[in-house]
């Protein structure tokens, strides 16, 4: 096992989901409540991680964050460093990669309050942040916890955009998908099998939780 890969993986996945947690609250509240002209194209660009290649969206992601980009020399002024190959630029690309797996189940979940709540939220003079932090936050919880740890196991077995924006740093920006790939290379069958491993369990653990949040959710609608 590289145990340093590892740390690295897990640091990234949790402030990934940290910094997820309040964009997939905000905006997936909003896609469920709210009807404004371009929804379905905001909609659209949420799930394009999903369809487009992996080595093709962190190929945009690693020209978005270059030097030459307007976002490169922006970090640059204000950080005084490169975005690329850094272990931030592999936290802002994981943050939109994951977007989907952050926004749409809250979206659902939030989808799944009957507006009778709300309604009778507003009616008792509840503010719309006192509802949502006390009723609808409660109430789609499922989707929220299921939101965390689909974007925690994804950004801990993602492999395509993290070569193409971090490279393989040891230490700074090779996680541990990228460690497996490493040693799939230099003929390690042991410690590729090892962390291989790792990474199913941890899929199988990711989608037993997610089946029993989507039950809980799926109740709610009935």
């Amino acid at each position: 096992m590289d145990w340093t890969a590892l740390w690295l993986s897990l640091r990234l996945g949790f402030f990934a989901v940290l910094v997820l947690l309040p964009i997939g609250i905000v905006v997936g509240r909003l896609l469920a409540y709210r009807q404004f002209r371009g929804k379905g194209i905001v909609e659209a660009l949420v799930a394009l991680p999903l369809i487009l290649p992996p080595t093709v969206f962190g190929y945009y992601l690693l020209v978005a964050f270059g030097a030459a980009s307007p976002v490169g020399r922006m970090w640059e002024t204000l950080f005084g460093g490169s975005l690329v190959f850094t272990f931030q630029g592999l936290l802002v690309a994981s943050v939109i990669v994951n977007l989907p797996f952050a926004i749409q189940p809250m979206q659902r979940a939030f989808e799944a309050i009957p507006p009778e709540v709300r309604e009778a939220a507003a009616c008792s003079g509840m503010t719309p942040l006192k509802a949502l932090r006390r009723i609808e936050i409660p109430l789609a919880w499922p989707g929220i916890a299921t939101a965390m740890v689909l974007s925690f196991a994804h950004t801990l077995g993602e492999f395509g955009v993290v070569l193409m924006v971090g490279g393989a740093i040891p230490g700074e920006t090779r996680t541990i998908a990228i460690a497996i790939y490493d040693r799939v290379q230099a003929f390690d069958g042991v410690a590729a099998a090892q962390m291989s491993a790792f990474l199913l369990a941890l899929s199988l653990v990711t989608i037993a939780l997610t089946i029993a949040l989507s039950r809980r959710v799926g109740r709610r609608l009935g």
